[in-house]
């Protein structure tokens, strides 16, 4: 079973969708016992930082989160999901993340001809060519991004993927058991799908 917290940031269909197409049986739920009872745990998530955690907060969802993963089964987040994960966001200063890998949450800076948020198709620089999350994923790979403010990871060994949109993203990362795409693998195609399966079979 993979429960996917509800926390009311949006996004929990979609990938509730993809993951029941690869035949995972799905709960989205806020409830401590079937968090800590599922085999593999997402965070997704579309908004800003402060109100996720508020959000979090409000549902008492941090401290199941936080026990989940000490557990040492499988945790993904997605999106804003990745940011939360992490100690601290440019977008809601002061406001302290879920603390589960070290690294700050910063906004992509304004370059010529760049939009912010940026929004679209984006290519996949491998960082860590052992990497589970992304098995049989190619170097180069295109996955689908709708974000403001990017990861920059303390430690470069949990990256395991990088992009390059006004500066260097940290795109996604993986740290024993916890796993985070800063795009979103339920709307990137064959390649999406692919990352949720190699997530679906971890040990």
């Amino acid at each position: 079973m993979i429960a996917i917290i509800d926390y009311d940031a949006g996004n929990l269909k979609s990938v509730e969708k993809a993951l029941v197409s690869l035949g995972q049986e799905c709960v989205i739920t806020r409830k401590r016992k079937e968090i800590l009872q599922a085999d593999r745990l997402i965070l997704p998530g579309v908004g800003a930082f402060g109100d996720a955690m508020r959000k979090l907060h409000q549902y008492d969802l941090v401290e199941p989160i936080q026990s989940f993963v000490k557990t040492g089964k499988p945790f993904l987040g997605i999106c804003l999901g990745l940011q939360l994960m992490f100690e601290s966001s440019e977008e809601t200063p002061g406001v302290d993340g879920l603390n589960l890998l070290p690294g700050r949450i910063l906004r992509i800076p304004d370059a010529p001809g760049l939009k912010i948020p940026h929004i679209g198709w984006n290519s996949l620089t491998k960082t860590n060519p052992d990497s589970r999350l992304l098995k049989d994923i190619k170097e180069g790979a295109y996955v689908y991004f709708v974000h403001s403010y990017y990861l920059k990871a303390q430690n470069e060994a949990d990256v395991c993927a990088s992009t390059f949109y006004s500066t260097t993203i940290h795109a996604a990362v993986e740290h024993e058991n916890v796993f985070a795409c800063q795009f979103h693998p339920e709307k990137s195609g064959t390649v999406g799908l692919q990352i949720l399966t190699n997530f679906t079979q971890l040990d």
